[in-house]
This record gives structure tokens, sequence and C-alpha cells, in this order.
């Protein structure tokens, strides 16, 4: 498996943070017989558990790995089919997508993987609906997510969503990661747009001018390309539409100044271009999924864990 997909589980379930208000939670390492498993690059993990205590969670994650295509134990391979007729979440990161297919549980079902075995997973599961640009899917009792760092944007969404914002937010807090990341897995397979390059100006320039009220005919304008050049240019280079991006880019400035500043809610909301605190607040609920008083509170009562 992947040391790094390893590790977010680890991170997310394996610490005690009940003095900070999250939930206990029991992290079961379950091999084969006992088995320790490479890590990759480089580690090994022991397994505490065998397969059969798969049974009775309350989700099962598994991790992904540097060759999704190895083959995998048939008890794995049974206690995921067995979690998925019991209804019981099961996590996929990254390349274990290509574990719930080889369990027979892809067939007419969402998922995603790294974008590197986007191509490798369709050919694998042609019965499989791949999605090439969330950073995660879920469909059913499944959950699958793109590589790497989009395993953390899973995990938090997952205990955001049995356990609520604050812990998620808490544990994310002390992951120094937020708790939600929007865009797509594009915007990472994409070159980097060039600083010479007009569209790359008019980027920089909107992020100066973020507290105005910005439209798509002005960024177009700016960039000298009609408004259709552009949106497929901004789809290209981020992953997001025009507008999907100005929202993003104001999400990240409130927060940067939710974390670093003592500005009044209503300041910051005028500062990233909300307009006011009522429309931030409506803001941060629908992408984050807390208030913007609360996202400071949960990043800045206490000291960072590392």
């Amino acid at each position: 498996m992947s040391v790094f997909d390893y590790a977010v589980s680890a991170e997310v379930w394996g610490i005690d943070r009940t003095g900070a208000g999250v939930p206990r939670f029991e992290l079961r390492r379950c091999g084969v017989a006992g088995a320790t498993a490479a890590a990759h690059p480089g580690a090994g993990v022991r397994a505490t558990h065998g397969m059969d205590a798969v049974a009775g969670s309350d989700l099962v994650v598994v991790p992904g790995g540097p060759d999704p295509l190895l083959d995998y134990p048939p008890e794995l391979l049974a206690a995921l089919r067995r979690a998925d007729r019991e209804g019981t979440p099961v996590a996929a990161l990254c390349g274990a997508a290509f574990a719930l297919g080889r369990a027979g549980l892809l067939h007419g079902r969402r998922a995603t993987t790294h974008w590197m075995w986007i191509e490798e997973l369709r050919k694998t599961f042609p019965d499989a609906v791949v999605e090439e640009e969330a950073l995660f899917v879920n469909d059913g009792s499944l959950w699958t997510s793109a590589g790497t760092a989009a395993g953390i944007d899973l995990c938090l969404h997952l205990v955001r969503g049995a356990h609520g914002a604050d812990a998620a937010a808490e544990i994310g807090r002390r992951m120094v990661t937020p708790p939600h990341r929007s865009g797509a897995q594009r915007q990472y397979i994409e070159a980097p747009v060039s600083g010479s390059d007009p569209f790359a100006e008019t980027l920089a320039w909107a992020r100066e001018n973020l507290h105005v009220p910005l439209t798509v005919r002005q960024l177009a304008a700016r960039a000298g390309m009609s408004e259709r050049t552009l949106a497929r240019r901004f789809v290209q280079a981020t992953g997001a539409t025009p507008l999907r991006w100005l929202h993003d880019q104001r999400v990240q400035v409130a927060q940067r100044l939710l974390e670093g500043t003592d500005h009044p809610v209503e300041a910051i909301a005028h500062k990233a271009g909300f307009g006011s605190s009522a429309a931030m607040r409506r803001s941060f609920g629908r992408t984050l999924g807390v208030t913007p008083t609360e996202y400071r509170a949960a990043f800045r009562e206490r000291g960072v864990e590392c």
C-alpha cells in the first residue's frame, strides 16, 4: 500500500482527540493472517486484526498502492463484498478503486481514481462509470478518491458527514489542512499557465481585485478573448468555471483573513468580495459546512498540533 494513504487514515481516525471535542474512534488495521503489509516507499504496517474484524465496522478504508493492478488477497475482496452487502461505507483511496473493481463492486457504479490511472480504470472495468474530474465520488455505500491528497479530502468529508463540521474542522486544523477543498483534479493534470500569458495575467489581476464585483465579461475583455474561449481556458487550467473560480478564490482569501487577522467578519466579507457577512456566511455554509465564525474558532482556539 501507499504509506501516505495509510498515514492519512491513521491521522484522521487513529489519534485520540477527545480532549478537543472529537469523538473517540477505534482504528483496526485488518490484514491477512496477521501479515505485515509493505507500505511504499520504505515502510511496513503490521496488522492488529484479521480480516474477520472488518465485520461490524462503521467504515472500511482501503489504502491505495503504487501498483493498482496488483493481485488482491481473496480474503480482502470477500470482506469488501460483505461490507457492501451490509451497507457499510467503504472508502477506497487513490488506486484502491481497483480493489473495488476486483471485488466486483463497480458494475454500473460511479468511481474515480488518480488521474494517471483514470484510463486504466476505464479499460479494466468498462462497466464502471469513471469520473475523471472529481476529487472524490460517492455511489451508494462506496466512496472513491482521486490521487494522494484527495484522500485527505475524502476522509475529512466522511468525518463531517458522520460527526459534524466541528469534528472535521478540528481534525483538519490539527493536520494543518482545510476541512474542505473545492475544485477538480483536472487542475493537477494540465501544465500551469505561464506568467507571460494574457490569461495568466488576467488571473493575477482578478486575485488582486477580488474585493470589487467582477464579471466574466470583464475577465474576457482583459484577457483579449471571447467569453466562451475564456470559459474553456478556465476549465483547462483550473478545473472550474470562471464564476466558480472567483468564488473559490474569495473563500480562500476569507479563510486566510479569518485565520491570520482579528478583522471583524463584516470587514472580511467586504475585503474578500462577498459584499456582506450574510452572503459570506451562506457561501461558507455551502462550501465548507461551517460559518465564518465557526471556521475562525476551529482554527484559532488552540495551538497547532504537529
